[in-house]
């Protein structure tokens, strides 16, 4: 897999300590030191790219990650409360296009992603497939979720920007 830079994405994590922590992806990461984990909103760090499943504009290779891609780790039941919560801060929101969960609990249902999948989905589309891998390698079901997805997650990397994401997106679904 060709990396579009040499170097990785900084990977930044808000817990908002809503899940079960056996099975909590976000605070693996951060055990194995593939993502920093912050407990409180203001330290998230500024113009990182916020995965944000509400965002107006898609997640494409044409976005910047220098600052790094923030995910909010929370439950499903409750991403509508704490997502406007972040709208104040200065950070780039952006959605994954459709992907469908490899996760056991939400195994093949659409956008329905762990903090990982969502790492993973993020570096994959921005040309850092590498990294995207080693998220997924933490995981004994992260090769589940990257070939359930493998097709999409190619031609959205191919894609110039957020509109053609859109495009490819609509022949998925």
């Amino acid at each position: 897999m060709q990396e579009k830079n040499g170097k990785d994405v900084r990977l930044f994590i808000y817990h908002a300590s809503q899940c079960d922590p056996k099975k909590c992806t976000g605070k693996k990461m951060a055990r194995f030191e593939l993502a920093r984990l912050f407990e409180q909103v203001n330290r998230i760090p500024r113009e990182s790219i916020l995965l944000d499943p509400m965002a107006e504009k898609a997640l494409s290779p044409e976005d910047n990650a220098r600052k790094g891609i923030t995910v909010l780790d929370c439950s499903w039941e409750h991403v509508e409360e704490v997502f406007p919560q972040l709208v104040r801060l200065n950070l780039q929101h952006r959605a994954l296009p459709y992907l469908v969960a490899g996760n056991p609990v939400n195994f093949g249902r659409p956008f329905k992603l762990t903090s990982a999948e969502a790492f993973a989905a993020a570096l994959y589309i921005l040309g850092n497939k590498t990294q995207a891998q080693a998220v997924m390698d933490k995981f004994n079901w992260g090769h589940t979720f990257l070939e359930l997805n493998h097709e999409p997650l190619e031609e959205y990397s191919r894609a110039k920007d957020s509109k053609e994401i859109l495009r490819i997106q609509s022949e998925y679904m």
